[in-house]
């Protein structure tokens, strides 16, 4: 097992649930209710877990990667990237299930994640695979399973000060 892997995985499940949210018919609100809480929930766990479990680690042992010069750049923006998702994935709260600037909103919150596991990709996460010892990895990725196995029903979402964060956490 590999915390890399086990972030990846959760970018590939991100991007199917929002697939499968743009196939629902767009009158059927029961099921756009459920899939958006379950995608919604999913988010927010996830990016807890990277920041309680991946990104203090990467603080530490990261070099920088995928154009950014530190680990400390890496995490700065990735935090920045899942506050803009928390925030884009409040702002689907203020339309009604089905209505045109509901899916706009769940349009934006698609954009800003996409947009982060791009970036987390190229740069944590392959800073992360070239300086982190595979146990590392691993003991990292069984705390990841099982905070996200701990949460399953989802966890409050706090946006974080990056500067902040890293400070706490380097």
């Amino acid at each position: 097992m590999d915390i890399t892997q086990l972030i990846l995985d959760d970018h590939q499940e991100q991007r199917r649930l929002f697939s499968i949210l743009e196939q629902l018919d767009r009158t059927d609100t029961k099921s756009l209710t459920a899939m958006w809480k379950r995608l919604a929930a999913f988010l927010e766990v996830h990016a807890e877990a990277e920041e309680q479990i991946f990104y203090p680690v990467l603080l530490r042992l990261g070099h920088g990667a995928g154009g950014k010069p530190t680990a400390a750049d890496e995490t700065e923006h990735a935090i920045k990237d899942h506050n803009e998702i928390r925030d884009a994935v409040a702002a689907v709260a203020g339309h009604a299930v089905g209505s045109g600037g509901w899916h706009a909103a769940v349009f934006r919150a698609n954009e800003a994640n996409s947009d982060h596991m791009g970036e987390e990709e190229r740069e944590g996460l392959t800073d992360f695979r070239i300086h982190a010892p595979l146990q590392l990895r691993h003991d990292l990725a069984v705390r990841f399973a099982v905070f996200d196995a701990a949460h399953i029903i989802g966890v409050e979402p706090v946006d974080k000060d990056p500067k902040s964060y890293i400070a706490e956490h380097k």
